[in-house]
């Protein structure tokens, strides 16, 4: 029996964006599936909605892989249909599937199973960020979070700054949006003042913001990032 497939479903970054975040094929996929990994029930619901399905949504199956369920996920269960023929989404609380997220664990587990894993086009705020940033687009490194610890992260981003201007490399990193300012703040302290940074916050959304300016030149600008989904980007 032909195995089904897994579809890498990429979901808005931010609300109001749902238009400008999916394409026709979205359309098709989505209502030839009735079976979901998701992070977030209530945000894959809505997208759902809002690209098309016409599927009542009473008739999914949604396995929740969100913080308090994955580490007890069971993949044959999830896994179970696909085996038997049917396709299965997998959809991220926000952007794209397995990039900065706990979806790479479901990829991860169907390429064990021999499944064929399908990525579908959309939004990720991490090389939205780097595209309209005009750093290097060649060499690049995405970090994730920063240490928590004062001493650690201001250490942390010295490193970075050297080996961006060691290597002319774009150095990529978040935080939690509660945390973005005191990051910033960080920054400004840390890294040299002729050392570009670019910050990208609320990506797609109506209020986004993106620029692009030397240290220096963000010490006498006031940012409010506080509870703003923010990618931060450095090159020295």
């Amino acid at each position: 029996m032909q195995k089904g497939r897994l579809y890498l479903i990429p979901v808005p970054l931010a609300e109001g964006a749902e238009n400008s975040s999916y394409t026709l094929i979205h359309h098709d996929i989505i209502n030839s599936i009735d079976e979901y990994v998701v992070e977030n029930e209530k945000t894959a619901r809505r997208f759902l909605k809002s690209a098309g399905l016409t599927i009542p949504q009473y008739d999914l199956i949604i396995h929740d892989y969100g913080k308090h369920t994955r580490e007890k996920m069971d993949y044959n269960h999830v896994f179970a249909n696909v085996l038997k023929g049917k396709d299965l989404g997998l959809m991220s609380e926000a952007g794209c599937p397995g990039v900065a997220d706990p979806g790479a664990d479901i990829v991860a587990e169907a390429h064990k199973r021999g499944i064929r894993v399908i990525p579908m086009v959309g939004p990720s705020s991490i090389l939205l960020a780097l595209m309209a940033s005009g750093f290097n687009g060649q060499k690049f490194t995405f970090h994730g979070y920063l240490p928590i610890d004062k001493t650690d992260r201001s250490k942390r981003i010295k490193d970075l700054e050297s080996q961006s201007m060691r290597d002319k490399s774009t150095q990529i990193f978040i935080e939690t949006p509660f945390r973005n300012n005191q990051l910033l703040a960080e920054l400004l302290r840390i890294a040299k003042p002729s050392t570009k940074l670019c910050i990208a916050a609320n990506l797609t959304g109506e209020d986004e913001f993106i620029q692009t300016r030397t240290v220096g030149a963000w010490k006498n600008i006031t940012v409010d990032l506080h509870k703003i989904p923010t990618i931060f980007l450095l090159f020295a």
